[in-house]
């Protein structure tokens, strides 16, 4: 709607993951140099961590596109999977054929061995991303472990990239899943951006989608997206995308701290603090409210109910 107006060629906040607007902060550059060595040195597992809306998924995709030709990658978006159906979609994702009509561990395995034995041939390497791995089943947990046995006597023939929400750490660190943490070559932790990372972060995706500055955000709006999103890149795109409505609805190119503040009593899921939300203050009114009202009506009924039964009694009470 608005990127005409602001001559955009697309939406610089959108929420979808695209690497062309991956913004590299210090930590983000860091996470993309221990997933890029990890890989290369076939390290066996990775672990990627970081809260909602960090920039997991994105940093996946960037690497995804910036590995060379030689490294086969497979990623998997839903973890909600069976053992057999992990098996089953990493071959899928490989382009492997699967001979056999049985849907089998056995079937699965020998295939996927195969493959991985004739890339290492070919000097090849094959990487597995699997996304939001804190919703894995244990038993595909389990079943990720033993295909990193699959090796030869110099090194790993697969690489396996967990990429999660903190609480995969507390799952993986449980003494039921000891021997596939032990085997977590390389970790890594994403925090929110700071607060000078919020304002590059903003201005990097306006560059991205246009370049001209035409649109801008003044110090004060840069402090109050910070200060509502606390660093959280996909906070950041939401009240962002938002602004840049509401200047569009009042005409005006320069995004200030009003227009933020605006922004944020627009957006329909109320104000944001820490991660969480808390209801509108002008509506807060409205449960008390209600809660009176149907307290009246029930009121209202039992009453009228009574005179009813009564007028049609052939007993009378009084």
């Amino acid at each position: 709607m608005y990127t005409s107006f602001f001559n955009l060629r697309e939406n610089p906040f959108s929420l979808t993951p695209d690497p062309r607007y991956l913004y590299l902060s210090p930590q983000h550059r860091e996470a993309m140099n221990h997933l890029i060595y990890g890989i290369h040195e076939k390290k066996g597992f990775i672990l990627i961590t970081g809260g909602i809306g960090t920039g997991k998924t994105t940093i996946c995709r960037s690497i995804i596109k910036k590995l060379d030709p030689s490294v086969q990658t497979a990623f998997i978006l839903n973890p909600f999977l069976s053992d057999i159906e992990l098996l089953e979609t990493i071959t899928q994702e490989f382009h492997i054929p699967v001979e056999s009509a049985q849907r089998t561990k056995k079937n699965f395995v020998d295939a996927l061995n195969g493959f991985l034995l004739n890339n290492f041939a070919a000097g090849k390497n094959a990487v597995v991303f699997i996304d939001e791995a804190q919703n894995l089943p244990r038993a595909t947990l389990e079943q990720i472990r033993m295909l990193s046995n699959l090796e030869t006597e110099q090194e790993k023939l697969i690489q396996i990239v967990l990429v999660g929400q903190p609480e995969l750490q507390e799952i993986l660190a449980s003494p039921t899943l000891r021997q596939i943490n032990d085997r977590i070559m390389l970790r890594y932790h994403l925090e929110p951006l700071r607060r000078a990372d919020v304002k590059h972060y903003i201005e990097h995706r306006l560059s991205v989608a246009t370049g001209d500055g035409q649109l801008s955000f003044s110090e004060g709006a840069f402090k109050k997206v910070f200060e509502f999103s606390r660093g959280y890149p996909r906070r950041i795109n939401a009240i962002c995308d938002r602004a840049l409505l509401v200047a569009y609805t009042e005409s005006a190119r320069v995004i200030e701290k009003k227009t933020i503040e605006n922004a944020m009593r627009d957006m329909s899921t109320g104000y944001m603090t820490g991660g969480q939300t808390e209801p509108s203050k002008g509506r807060r009114w409205l449960a008390p409210v209600l809660i009176l009202v149907f307290a009246v009506l029930i009121a209202a009924g039992v009453i009228y109910g009574g005179q009813i039964l009564r007028s049609i009694s052939p007993f009378r009470l009084f």
